[in-house]
Parts: C-alpha cells; structure tokens; sequence
C-alpha cells in the first residue's frame, strides 16, 4: 500500500487489483442503488435537503446520461467514517481500549492534516477486517444504521450536500465513491436521498465476513476504475459527469469527467486543480483553508483531546 500513498499528477495506473476491486465496487454499487430504491419507497416524504446555497452553473437539467461520484472522507463528511464506525464498534464491545486509541489518534491526525495517509487508512482498514471477521453482513449493517445516527450524520458538510441535491434535482444520479466499506457506505448514500454508493468490497461467504478484501481497498486508481465499470454498465457519458473531492489521491477519478470538483482540497490537490482551472469549493472555517502546516503544539492537543474521548468513552462504559 505504500505505492498508493504517492499518487502525484503524473499517477501510477492501474493494477490488476485496483480494476478488480473497482469492478466489484461497481456491482456492489448497483445492488445498493436497488436496494436503496427498494426503502425508499417504504418511507414517507422525499429527503431533506440542507441549507440552500447558490445554484451552480453545472448541472444541466434533465440530462439523466450523466451523473455526480462524491468522495466521502472530507469532501460529503468531516473526518474518516471508517474511524467513526471503529468509534462505534467499541461502544458496542467489538474490541479493546488499546485498539480505541490507536483510532482516536488516527483521525486527531486524519482532520488536522486533512489529508488521506495511506499507511494510516490501511492500518484502520486492516483493523476493522480483523474485527468483523466471522460477524455477519446483516448484523454490522443493522450496527451501521445505529453508528450514523450517532456519529455521523451531524458531520455532514452542508455545503456539498447542498451539491449533491442540485444534482438530483436536475434527475442525475448520484453516487458516493469511497474507500469506507461498501456496507456503511451504502447506508450514509441512502440516508443522504442519494442513489448508492461505490465502496472497499470485503469479502463474505454465506453472508459472514471472512476478513479479506475483494481486490483492494476502492482507493486512488482503483476509484477511477469503479467510476469506469459503473459508467459503463448504466450507459453514462463520463464527459458529461461530475466528480467531488477533497484529495490530490482521487486525482484519477477527478480527471476521467468533465466536470471535476476540488471540495476542501489538500494543498496538492488545490495546486493541480488550479493548473487546470477545475472549480474549487472550501466549505471550512479558515482554520484549515489558508494553512499549509499544522504547528506541533496543535497535533499534541488533537491527540490529547482523541485520547481523553477514549479514556472517557471506556469509563462510561464501566
């Protein structure tokens, strides 16, 4: 994974297994639209929107050949949803205080330096492979649905789901595209109104977790490789489609649309996007926006204040 972790402008291309993991996220992402389809008429009222904002220029109404792929982490929600789901697991005795820690300071660090680190996001996923394995796919989706209301869906950025909607107004389809576990993907996309999600496929036989992954982990070329499979099996004009995020890792999937998005971009990302005069959207405060380091002092407190939510988190659950 450490080959991932430098994706720059010029970009590795794809492996065998990034194309296998993004085919596998692209027929995942199919199910979980049907599947979404399938509640959503069960409910009553369409979603709520968030808080309005400009109407964009793009997108073009009633063009239903092309469609919007978000990332996640950063760019539709503050922090890493893998780290909120380990959060969530925990409280639920699905492992130790040892392992809480070492997911709080990987996101303290995740949203200070508001960029993707590889070695950090495979050793969250390697965690949570280790956790589920043996547990079953129904069961952690039944969890998923609890751990959103808990810890995410107040982390949505207004912002860009304000985006996402003017997309599905204009009758687009829009999808999340994400490294996060296809599973709790899905539940964020549906809850969201959007149409489905495009996320890390784990392997499961009988509908219980063996603790390996399809491919690997739906991260830099292999997002491409899922927007790719996706297009193509729903008959969309990629040059006519749009795709959002925060990270110069999601270059490839930027680059393959006509209408790439830089959201809360990291400063890679900002400088190639400006190079290129894609649009730009910041919806943080301007404590991250104008910054390119973060003083040591302030990784100490993150850190303290992550370890403290831990040590607080377990008390309570004594």
């Amino acid at each position: 994974m450490a080959a991932l972790g430098w994706l720059t402008p010029r970009r590795r291309s794809a492996t065998a297994r990034s194309v296998l993991a993004g085919e596998a996220a692209a027929e995942a992402a199919r199910k979980s639209s049907q599947t979404i389809e399938a509640l959503e008429a069960l409910e009553e009222g369409p979603p709520t929107a968030g808080p309005a904002v400009a109407e964009p220029v793009f997108p073009v109404a009633g063009d239903v050949r092309a469609a919007a792929f978000f990332d996640l982490d950063n760019t539709v929600m503050q922090g890493a949803a893998i780290f909120h789901f380990g959060r969530g697991l925990y409280k639920r005795k699905f492992f130790q205080r040892r392992e809480l820690a070492r997911f709080a300071w990987q996101q303290a660090w995740f949203r200070l330096a508001g960029v993707e680190d590889p070695e950090h996001m495979q050793d969250a996923r390697d965690s949570a492979l280790s956790i589920v394995k043996g547990h079953r796919v129904s069961e952690l989706m039944t969890i998923g649905e609890e751990i959103y209301d808990e810890y995410m869906a107040d982390r949505i950025w207004p912002g860009t789901r304000a985006l996402a909607q003017a997309h599905l107004d204009a009758g687009q389809k829009v999808w999340l595209v994400t490294a996060a576990p296809v599973e709790t993907a899905t539940i964020i996309a549906r809850r969201l109104g959007l149409t489905g999600a495009l996320g890390t496929v784990a392997e499961s036989v009988d509908g219980v977790y063996t603790g390996k992954l399809v491919g690997e982990p739906l991260h830099g070329p292999a997002k491409a490789e899922a927007v790719r499979a996706l297009a193509a099996a729903e008959g969309l004009d990629l040059d006519r489609c749009a795709a959002y995020s925060d990270s110069h890792n999601d270059i490839p999937m930027l680059s393959l649309v006509g209408h790439p998005y830089a959201i809360n971009p990291d400063a890679k990302l900002r400088k190639y996007a400006r190079e290129r005069d894609w649009r730009l959207r910041d919806y943080r405060t301007g404590r991250k926006a104008a910054k390119v380091g973060i003083p040591a002092a302030a990784g100490v407190g993150a850190l303290a204040g992550g370890t403290a939510a831990a040590v607080a988190l377990h008390r309570r659950r004594r």
